[in-house]
């Protein structure tokens, strides 16, 4: 009898798992999405010897955050914008691109329970992004010659019931509206504050 009881756990055990590969098997993976990249814009040409990006912003990696579960985070982009536009053709000092804020914070919304909530979509979450930049000229002894800072903000609404698919794409929009903007932005302050250091 101890046997039998053994042998239907063992079994039963094999069932489970086999069902929960085949749910898995039946999730196909997220689409993948196009890169964000800029270098179809214009080169931003500094009169410094090197550029340097440096992210000090830090991810908490937690709630109420998820910019760290986004298919290409905006530090990620914010990084590539750096990488595709600012080209070093001078002979001395450095360019720093610094990331000082890159966040997306999640916030639930109140949505209908009961019959009403049944046959209704509600809009479920609220996506608040934020991307802060800093351009700075430092000489070759380390001293901020000059800087342009520019900032950008974007919130998103997201319904509830999404595929995983429809969720990475609007993840994905919200990060690339953020970075029109913060291009645009960073495009006038750099002509504003460092138009001494372009070529």
């Amino acid at each position: 009898m101890r046997q039998f009881s053994r042998t239907t756990r063992v079994l039963a055990a094999m069932v489970l798992g086999a069902g929960l590969l085949a749910a898995c098997a039946q999730t196909p993976p997220p689409e993948p999405l196009p890169e964000l990249t800029f270098a179809h814009l214009d080169s931003i040409k500094l009169n410094v010897a090197s550029v340097e990006i440096v992210e000090n912003y830090v991810p908490p990696l937690r709630g109420p955050n998820i910019e760290h579960l986004f298919p290409q985070p905006p530090s990620q982009v914010a990084w590539r914008w750096a990488e595709d536009r600012l080209r070093a053709l001078g002979t001395e000092g450095r360019a720093q691109f610094v990331i000082d804020t890159a966040s997306v914070v999640e916030t639930r919304l109140k949505v209908e329970k009961g019959l009403r909530g049944a046959v209704t979509i509600d809009q479920a979450t609220r996506y608040d992004a934020t991307l802060t930049v800093t351009l700075e000229i430092r000489n070759d002894r380390g001293f901020r010659q000059a800087f342009a800072t520019a900032s950008a903000e974007r919130s998103q609404t997201v319904p509830e019931d999404l595929t995983v698919n429809e969720r990475w794409a609007i993840q994905h929009q919200l990060v690339e509206d953020l970075m029109i903007d913060l291009n645009a932005t960073l495009e006038a302050k750099i002509a504003e504050f460092l138009s001494a250091y372009r070529l």
